[in-house]
């Protein structure tokens, strides 16, 4: 410990010099040990469990492997502990903003918002144009639960029961399934992926997502247009039916286009630039509001309550903002689409973020980070070079990590300072993020999300992989837009 008579200045002036710099290898360390760590946990133990909490202790472990090169290299652990504080506290906003989407999600949920929209959006299918009704069909719930996986595991698993009664093959019928979902799941708020990544990023919420619809609704509409264009090409047989799908709706939930003034609030709120946090909260309170008007039944059924009374309705609607919830149709297919985890589903998300952010905190005391940085930039002296090293590293970890959420995690850990370096905001590394990491796990065999949507749709990856079009366009997208400088946000100098 130092004495207390050496001066503030004298006393950084000693840290500084027994403070050796790392050397580019020495920084690395750490990333391959993660990776590596990563990999063996996915692949070859947890699989898709990967994500229930051995992931999120594997971030601490390549939290410790950096802290070892930090005390090799004469960094005292006060001055990590400080640095994983400082990045916490950054997360703060990204955190709540979290849990107030699991909020919302529930209320949504009980008030019918979410079938709503999920019943109006079935009802656009037509054999001719069926490709491309899939695609709008699944980018409408996944923006509703802000889910591909849901999506895909009930109305996807749905739609390809019906491609293959037209005589389409499950190859196109998964493919428009997964462009669709993925598409809604990177512009929904209620996606854990749309909030991690501006998390890992620095940027806002709806900033993100006001960036990323630059170059998602592009992609989305050469995706449709390349859809509508096979559903004309090939020959269908028969017509959907989709009449038991409809009936288990309208049994379990009172339908009406009124309920769509909820979130076309919301969305005028976010236009008009109210802060996210005030948006989200007045959604969940307005959500509670119509399903005491709309569902009481179902708001009396989730207190266990005979009738609603004001302790039944209070007691309901916490349920479904705080902790998990479901409601029951004659539809088995259906039943998972109607539940949500509430704020407590949100706490995996949550927990990742605060173990992502022990690893970069102790990076970014190390040095690590800044002298990877450095190298990055050293390789990549174009805007367009760093935002092409952003999706390979993006794809990388999605091959060897083989998961999504670490693929958003370790890159935009490593990149943020390359990105404020070059003077480009936030937002660019963010949508980067989405536009490579998010949305190609799913074109991975061995990938968490390769595996789940291939074994849930029943397609074989290879299958659908061309018929994926969204998500391996994407990529292409963004570089385009980096390599010929469209909207590319910068800082602004204060």
């Amino acid at each position: 410990m130092e004495s207390q008579d050496i001066k503030p200045k004298q006393a950084q002036d000693e840290n500084i010099i027994r403070n050796k710099e790392l050397n580019i290898w020495e920084a690395l360390i750490p990333i391959f040990a993660l990776v590596a760590m990563l990999f063996y946990n996915v692949f070859f133990v947890f699989g898709d469990d990967a994500l229930s909490g051995s992931n999120q202790f594997i971030l601490i472990l390549g939290a410790a492997v950096a802290a070892i090169v930090g005390f090799y290299n004469k960094v005292s652990y006060k001055q990590m502990l400080d640095e994983v504080a400082e990045n916490v506290k950054s997360t703060t906003g990204a955190l709540l903003i979290l849990l107030m989407v699991g909020a919302l999600a529930g209320t949504w949920l009980i008030s019918g918002i979410i079938p709503s929209m999920i019943y109006y959006g079935l009802q656009i299918l037509n054999p001719t144009i069926f490709l491309a009704a899939c695609v709008i069909i699944c980018a409408i719930i996944s923006i509703a639960t802000g889910s591909s996986w849901t999506t895909s595991a009930t109305v996807g698993i749905a739609l390809i029961g019906i491609g293959e009664t037209l005589g389409i093959g499950l190859g196109m019928t998964a493919g428009a399934v997964l462009s669709g979902a993925y598409f809604g799941d990177k512009m929904s708020p209620l996606s854990d992926t749309t909030n991690l990544a501006p998390a890992m990023a620095g940027a806002e919420l709806f900033d993100h997502i006001k960036y990323m619809a630059m170059t998602t609704v592009p992609t989305i509409v050469v995706t449709l247009i390349i859809f509508i264009i096979i559903g004309l090409s090939i020959d269908t047989t028969g017509t959907p039916d989709i009449t038991d799908k409809l009936t288990a709706i309208e049994t379990a939930f009172n339908i009406s286009p009124w309920l769509f003034l909820v979130p076309v609030l919301v969305i005028a709120m976010i236009i008009k630039k109210t802060p996210p946090l005030i948006a989200l909260l007045i959604g969940t309170l307005l959500g509670a509001i119509a399903a005491i008007i709309a569902q009481p039944e179902i708001v009396a059924k989730i207190a266990e309550a005979e009738s609603l009374t004001f302790q039944s309705a209070y007691k309901g609607v916490m349920n479904a903002i705080t902790v998990s919830t479901s409601v029951e149709t004659t539809s088995p297919e259906l039943n998972d689409l109607f539940s949500s985890g509430g704020m407590y589903g949100m706490l995996g998300t949550i927990w990742l973020i605060i173990c992502a952010m022990v690893f970069g905190g102790v990076m970014d005391a190390i040095g690590a980070l800044s002298k990877i940085s450095a190298a990055l930039l050293n390789l990549a002296q174009s805007t367009f070079g760093l935002f092409a090293s952003t999706v390979a590293s993006c794809l990388a970890l999605n091959v060897t990590a083989s998961d999504q959420y670490l693929a958003l995690v370790v890159p935009g850990k490593m990149f943020k300072k390359a990105y404020q370096d070059k003077d480009l905001a936030p937002e660019n590394l963010s949508r980067t993020l989405e536009d490579s990491g998010t949305v190609t796990s799913v074109l991975i065999p061995w990938n968490t999300c390769g595996a789940y949507q291939s074994g849930v749709l029943g397609v074989p990856v290879a299958d659908y992989f061309f018929y994926a079009i969204f998500n391996w366009l994407s990529p292409f997208m963004t570089l385009l837009f980096a390599g010929l400088s469209i909207k590319i946000k910068t800082l602004i100098k204060k």
